[in-house]
């Protein structure tokens, strides 16, 4: 069976910092596009975090550059989420996906839309207090 788990969620104190992980089964994540999104009561899923399968580049919007890091362990088959200086804003429910086609070529993105991904994790809860 094919399928993505997350954990690492948590309540945390602004500034504080969280990982979170995404252990995949059924499939490698080594060439894998893999992307962490979230979404926050009464707003859109939006990328956060996503790392291109054929050549590794990353990105990051704005809201998050320099505190989150994007990882893999191919050992463990698990893709990694480190979240620094944590701020109120960032509480939501975060979920990781993967897919192991190549995208559609027009996609200039190195976050997919979310069609393009074919697995996805149940999401975990990530609660910065102020």
């Amino acid at each position: 069976q094919l399928h993505l788990v997350e954990s690492g969620g948590g309540l945390v104190q602004t500034g504080g910092s969280l990982r979170l992980s995404c252990a995949a089964s059924g499939f490698t994540l080594d060439y894998a596009n893999i992307g962490w999104f979230r979404q926050a009561p009464g707003k859109e899923r939006e990328g956060v975090s996503c790392v291109s399968g054929s050549d590794g580049n990353t990105y990051y919007p704005d809201a998050v550059k320099g505190r989150f890091t994007i990882s893999k362990d191919t050992a463990r088959n698990t893709v990694y989420l480190q979240m620094n200086s944590l701020k109120p804003e960032d509480t939501a429910v975060y979920y990781c996906a993967a897919t192991g086609k190549t995208p559609d070529p027009t996609i200039q993105t190195i976050c997919l839309p979310e069609y393009e991904y074919d697995y996805w994790g149940q999401g975990t809860q990530v609660t910065v207090s102020s």
